[in-house]
């Protein structure tokens, strides 16, 4: 069952909306989320833009790292881009809590198409309030 919180930031969130990102499954300290690559998100190389890889990754950590509760924002994050990713492609991101300590958390995203892994992401959260 998916926490209150992620429903509720996941129904508002409409940046990941207008991009087709789907919250597949969530979970306390966990989750994924799935979007297709689109024709507006290639870029000049013909492959898909990074940019739309790390906001997948991002949506799923924010849904990890808000489980919980109070609302978390990023502190900072990063990523490993392992594969090209292509029009038409879907991508499924799947975040794992790794650690939480104080108003901190540090939380580990695998962005994979099919079996193969595309990108790796490290998410350091800071809850607010």
């Amino acid at each position: 069952m998916t926490p209150e919180p992620v429903a509720r930031m996941m129904t508002d969130d409409t940046a990941s909306a207008a991009l087709g990102i789907t919250l597949t499954s969530a979970g306390v300290g966990h989750a994924e989320v799935r979007m297709t690559v689109t024709e507006t998100m290639v870029n000049g190389h013909g492959i898909g833009h990074g940019g739309y890889v790390f906001l997948l990754a991002d949506t799923a950590f924010a849904c990890a790292c808000n489980s919980h509760g109070p609302v978390t924002v990023a502190a900072g994050a990063d990523i490993t881009f392992v594969a090209a990713v292509h029009l038409g492609d879907v991508l499924v991101a799947r975040a794992a809590e790794r650690t939480r300590y104080g108003r901190n958390g540090v939380y580990d995203v695998t962005v994979t198409r099919g079996d193969q892994v595309v990108a790796e992401f490290r998410g350091r959260s800071r809850t607010v309030g």
